[in-house]
Protein backbone atom coordinates (compact mmCIF):
# COMPACT_ATOMS: atom_id res chain seq x y z
CA UNK A 1 0.00 0.00 0.00
CA UNK A 2 1.31 3.39 -0.62
CA UNK A 3 2.76 5.64 2.07
CA UNK A 4 -0.28 8.35 1.55
CA UNK A 5 -2.92 5.63 1.25
CA UNK A 6 -1.68 4.14 4.69
CA UNK A 7 -1.39 7.61 6.12
CA UNK A 8 -5.04 8.61 5.13
CA UNK A 9 -6.33 5.27 6.60
CA UNK A 10 -4.23 5.71 9.99
CA UNK A 11 -6.05 9.06 10.20
CA UNK A 12 -9.63 7.52 9.23
CA UNK A 13 -9.25 4.99 11.79
CA UNK A 14 -8.18 7.97 14.43
CA UNK A 15 -10.78 9.93 13.55
CA UNK A 16 -13.36 6.64 13.96
CA UNK A 17 -11.79 5.52 17.54
CA UNK A 18 -11.97 9.32 18.83
CA UNK A 19 -15.98 9.51 17.10
CA UNK A 20 -16.81 6.01 19.42
CA UNK A 21 -14.89 7.30 22.58
CA UNK A 22 -16.92 10.60 22.61
CA UNK A 23 -20.05 9.06 22.24
CA UNK A 24 -19.52 6.39 24.57
CA UNK A 25 -18.52 9.10 27.12
CA UNK A 26 -21.77 11.10 25.89
CA UNK A 27 -23.73 8.43 26.32
CA UNK A 28 -23.95 8.34 29.80
CA UNK A 29 -26.81 8.47 32.67
CA UNK A 30 -26.99 8.81 36.48
CA UNK A 31 -29.95 7.44 39.24
CA UNK A 32 -30.06 8.92 42.97
CA UNK A 33 -32.66 8.46 45.57
CA UNK A 34 -34.57 6.34 47.21
CA UNK A 35 -34.95 2.93 45.24
CA UNK A 36 -38.00 2.15 47.82
CA UNK A 37 -41.84 1.99 48.05
CA UNK A 38 -42.39 6.27 48.56
CA UNK A 39 -39.36 6.83 47.41
CA UNK A 40 -38.25 9.52 44.49
CA UNK A 41 -35.18 9.04 42.20
CA UNK A 42 -33.36 12.45 40.63
CA UNK A 43 -31.59 10.80 37.01
CA UNK A 44 -29.52 12.53 34.77
CA UNK A 45 -28.98 11.72 31.33
CA UNK A 46 -26.87 13.36 27.86
CA UNK A 47 -29.20 16.14 26.83
CA UNK A 48 -32.32 15.11 24.19
CA UNK A 49 -31.98 11.09 25.15
CA UNK A 50 -35.49 10.04 26.19
CA UNK A 51 -36.21 8.10 28.71
CA UNK A 52 -39.44 5.39 29.96
CA UNK A 53 -40.20 4.03 33.02
CA UNK A 54 -42.50 0.89 32.87
CA UNK A 55 -43.12 2.07 29.38
CA UNK A 56 -45.28 5.30 30.15
CA UNK A 57 -42.40 8.50 28.70
CA UNK A 58 -40.83 10.23 31.22
CA UNK A 59 -39.77 14.11 31.04
CA UNK A 60 -36.35 15.28 30.32
CA UNK A 61 -34.94 18.76 30.34
CA UNK A 62 -32.72 20.11 27.79
CA UNK A 63 -29.89 19.75 30.95
CA UNK A 64 -31.13 16.06 31.07
CA UNK A 65 -32.41 16.01 34.06
CA UNK A 66 -35.72 14.08 34.82
CA UNK A 67 -36.95 12.33 38.25
CA UNK A 68 -38.34 8.97 38.85
CA UNK A 69 -41.26 8.13 42.09
CA UNK A 70 -42.22 5.02 43.25
CA UNK A 71 -45.45 5.06 44.84
CA UNK A 72 -46.67 3.29 48.41
CA UNK A 73 -48.13 0.16 46.38
CA UNK A 74 -45.24 -0.09 43.86
CA UNK A 75 -44.42 -3.45 42.62
CA UNK A 76 -40.74 -4.61 43.44
CA UNK A 77 -39.10 -4.06 40.05
CA UNK A 78 -39.43 -1.51 37.33
CA UNK A 79 -38.14 -1.42 33.81
CA UNK A 80 -35.85 2.00 32.94
CA UNK A 81 -35.09 2.27 29.17
CA UNK A 82 -33.20 5.28 27.75
CA UNK A 83 -32.94 5.77 24.30
CA UNK A 84 -29.48 8.33 23.67
CA UNK A 85 -29.31 10.73 20.71
CA UNK A 86 -27.46 8.58 18.96
CA UNK A 87 -30.32 5.82 18.87
CA UNK A 88 -27.83 3.59 21.31
CA UNK A 89 -30.35 1.99 23.57
CA UNK A 90 -29.81 1.11 27.57
CA UNK A 91 -32.55 -0.92 29.84
CA UNK A 92 -32.03 -1.34 33.69
CA UNK A 93 -34.37 -3.27 36.16
CA UNK A 94 -34.79 -1.43 38.94
CA UNK A 95 -35.11 -3.21 42.26
CA UNK A 96 -37.56 -1.04 44.09
CA UNK A 97 -37.25 -2.37 47.95
CA UNK A 98 -40.62 -2.56 50.03
CA UNK A 99 -41.55 -0.99 53.13
CA UNK A 100 -44.02 -1.97 56.13
CA UNK A 101 -46.58 0.41 56.64
CA UNK A 102 -48.40 1.10 60.14
CA UNK A 103 -51.53 -0.41 59.67
CA UNK A 104 -53.77 0.78 63.28
CA UNK A 105 -57.82 -0.68 64.09
CA UNK A 106 -60.12 1.69 65.94
CA UNK A 107 -64.10 0.37 66.30
CA UNK A 108 -67.10 1.08 68.50
CA UNK A 109 -66.11 5.69 66.71
CA UNK A 110 -69.61 7.19 66.80
CA UNK A 111 -70.68 6.92 63.10
CA UNK A 112 -70.69 11.16 62.47
CA UNK A 113 -66.46 10.37 63.50
CA UNK A 114 -66.36 7.83 60.12
CA UNK A 115 -68.97 9.18 58.11
CA UNK A 116 -69.02 12.96 57.43
CA UNK A 117 -72.60 14.96 56.27
CA UNK A 118 -73.65 15.28 52.73
CA UNK A 119 -72.75 19.17 53.15
CA UNK A 120 -69.25 17.91 54.79
CA UNK A 121 -68.55 15.50 51.70
CA UNK A 122 -69.54 18.13 49.51
CA UNK A 123 -66.67 20.39 50.62
CA UNK A 124 -64.18 17.74 51.21
CA UNK A 125 -64.92 16.22 47.28
CA UNK A 126 -64.14 20.10 46.41
CA UNK A 127 -61.35 20.62 47.72
CA UNK A 128 -59.66 17.34 46.78
CA UNK A 129 -59.98 18.51 43.52
CA UNK A 130 -58.39 21.50 43.65
CA UNK A 131 -55.42 19.83 45.39
CA UNK A 132 -55.65 16.88 42.26
CA UNK A 133 -55.20 19.25 39.45
CA UNK A 134 -52.75 21.29 41.36
CA UNK A 135 -51.07 17.49 41.82
CA UNK A 136 -51.29 16.96 37.72
CA UNK A 137 -50.15 20.49 36.65
CA UNK A 138 -46.86 20.27 34.70
CA UNK A 139 -43.97 22.62 34.87
CA UNK A 140 -40.95 22.06 32.49
CA UNK A 141 -38.67 24.17 35.49
CA UNK A 142 -36.48 22.00 37.08
CA UNK A 143 -36.23 24.13 40.57
CA UNK A 144 -36.17 20.50 42.06
CA UNK A 145 -32.53 20.27 41.54
CA UNK A 146 -31.70 22.79 44.06
CA UNK A 147 -32.82 19.54 46.90
CA UNK A 148 -35.04 19.79 49.83
CA UNK A 149 -35.13 20.47 53.58
CA UNK A 150 -37.83 19.51 56.28
CA UNK A 151 -40.21 22.88 56.20
CA UNK A 152 -40.20 22.52 60.48
CA UNK A 153 -38.70 21.25 63.36
CA UNK A 154 -40.35 18.79 65.81
CA UNK A 155 -41.50 15.74 66.64
CA UNK A 156 -42.35 13.17 64.02
CA UNK A 157 -46.07 12.45 64.91
CA UNK A 158 -47.49 10.71 61.50
CA UNK A 159 -45.58 9.02 58.91
CA UNK A 160 -46.24 8.24 55.18
CA UNK A 161 -47.99 4.81 54.34
CA UNK A 162 -49.84 4.59 57.15
CA UNK A 163 -53.16 3.60 57.48
CA UNK A 164 -55.96 3.39 60.12
CA UNK A 165 -59.12 1.10 59.59
CA UNK A 166 -62.15 3.30 61.48
CA UNK A 167 -65.42 0.67 62.35
CA UNK A 168 -63.99 -1.98 59.77
CA UNK A 169 -63.76 0.95 57.04
CA UNK A 170 -59.94 1.23 55.53
CA UNK A 171 -59.33 5.04 55.27
CA UNK A 172 -56.91 6.20 52.94
CA UNK A 173 -53.33 5.63 53.84
CA UNK A 174 -51.55 8.92 54.91
CA UNK A 175 -50.25 10.56 52.08
CA UNK A 176 -47.47 13.10 54.08
CA UNK A 177 -45.40 13.17 57.08
CA UNK A 178 -46.94 14.96 60.34
CA UNK A 179 -44.70 17.19 61.95
CA UNK A 180 -45.96 18.70 65.74
CA UNK A 181 -44.68 21.89 66.76
CA UNK A 182 -45.96 25.25 68.32
CA UNK A 183 -48.53 26.85 67.10
CA UNK A 184 -47.36 29.86 65.15
CA UNK A 185 -43.72 27.89 64.75
CA UNK A 186 -42.54 29.43 61.15
CA UNK A 187 -43.06 26.97 57.88
CA UNK A 188 -40.18 27.12 55.25
CA UNK A 189 -40.41 26.32 51.82
CA UNK A 190 -38.94 22.78 51.34
CA UNK A 191 -37.51 24.08 47.85
CA UNK A 192 -37.12 25.92 45.37
CA UNK A 193 -40.36 26.66 43.08
CA UNK A 194 -43.16 28.77 42.73
CA UNK A 195 -46.63 28.45 44.65
CA UNK A 196 -49.31 26.61 42.93
CA UNK A 197 -52.03 26.71 45.20
CA UNK A 198 -53.24 28.79 48.68
CA UNK A 199 -56.34 27.99 50.17
CA UNK A 200 -57.74 29.93 53.17
CA UNK A 201 -60.74 27.15 54.83
CA UNK A 202 -60.30 23.64 53.52
CA UNK A 203 -62.78 21.72 55.56
CA UNK A 204 -60.56 18.65 56.47
CA UNK A 205 -56.82 20.38 55.48
CA UNK A 206 -57.52 23.73 57.43
CA UNK A 207 -55.02 26.32 55.53
CA UNK A 208 -52.95 25.09 52.54
CA UNK A 209 -50.38 25.89 50.42
CA UNK A 210 -49.00 23.75 47.76
CA UNK A 211 -45.33 24.57 45.89
CA UNK A 212 -44.60 23.43 42.46
CA UNK A 213 -40.62 22.43 41.67
CA UNK A 214 -40.66 21.43 38.46
CA UNK A 215 -41.70 18.55 36.24
CA UNK A 216 -44.69 17.55 38.47
CA UNK A 217 -42.99 16.97 41.78
CA UNK A 218 -45.43 19.38 44.13
CA UNK A 219 -45.28 19.64 47.76
CA UNK A 220 -48.49 20.17 50.02
CA UNK A 221 -48.88 22.08 53.61
CA UNK A 222 -52.10 21.65 55.61
CA UNK A 223 -53.36 22.54 58.85
CA UNK A 224 -51.42 26.03 59.21
CA UNK A 225 -52.20 28.59 61.37
CA UNK A 226 -50.94 31.41 59.15
CA UNK A 227 -50.29 31.72 55.55
CA UNK A 228 -47.38 34.47 54.43
CA UNK A 229 -47.46 33.18 50.97
CA UNK A 230 -49.56 34.39 47.57
CA UNK A 231 -50.25 32.04 44.53
CA UNK A 232 -48.00 32.79 41.57
CA UNK A 233 -45.22 33.58 44.11
CA UNK A 234 -41.29 32.32 43.88
CA UNK A 235 -39.82 31.34 46.25
CA UNK A 236 -36.12 29.85 47.45
CA UNK A 237 -35.47 26.87 49.72
CA UNK A 238 -35.58 27.82 53.21
CA UNK A 239 -38.24 31.07 52.62
CA UNK A 240 -41.12 31.39 54.93
CA UNK A 241 -44.22 30.23 53.66
CA UNK A 242 -46.52 30.15 56.79
CA UNK A 243 -47.02 29.20 60.72
CA UNK A 244 -48.11 26.10 62.03
CA UNK A 245 -51.82 25.28 63.03
CA UNK A 246 -54.84 22.82 63.90
CA UNK A 247 -57.23 24.49 61.00
CA UNK A 248 -59.38 21.78 59.33
CA UNK A 249 -59.59 18.51 61.26
CA UNK A 250 -57.01 18.16 63.20
CA UNK A 251 -56.40 17.49 66.85
CA UNK A 252 -52.87 18.96 68.17
CA UNK A 253 -50.58 22.36 66.25
CA UNK A 254 -49.28 20.41 63.64
CA UNK A 255 -47.74 20.33 60.11
CA UNK A 256 -48.81 18.30 57.27
CA UNK A 257 -46.09 18.23 54.64
CA UNK A 258 -46.75 15.81 51.84
CA UNK A 259 -44.99 15.25 48.21
CA UNK A 260 -46.29 13.82 45.36
CA UNK A 261 -45.18 13.47 41.51
CA UNK A 262 -47.52 13.54 38.93
CA UNK A 263 -50.25 13.16 41.60
CA UNK A 264 -48.32 9.88 42.84
CA UNK A 265 -48.15 10.59 46.88
CA UNK A 266 -44.60 9.82 48.06
CA UNK A 267 -42.63 9.83 51.37
CA UNK A 268 -41.10 13.48 51.97
CA UNK A 269 -38.87 12.00 54.51
CA UNK A 270 -37.09 9.95 52.01
CA UNK A 271 -36.20 13.69 50.30
CA UNK A 272 -34.31 14.99 53.45
CA UNK A 273 -32.35 11.97 54.92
Amino acid sequence: MPLMSRIRLCVLLLSLSFLLAVSAQAATYSLNGAFKQGGLVFGTVTPGSLVSLDATDIAVSKEGLFLLGFGRDHGVKSHLMITYPDGQQVSETLKIAKQNFKIQRIDGLPKKKVTPNPEAVKRIRADNAAVGRTRQVFTAQTWFASGFMQPVEGRISGVFGSQRILNGKPRSPHKGLDIAAPKGTLIKADGDGVISLVHPDMYLMGKCVMIDHGHGLQSIYIHMDDILVKEGQFVKKGDPVGKVGMTGRATGPHLHWGVSLKGIALDPQLLVK
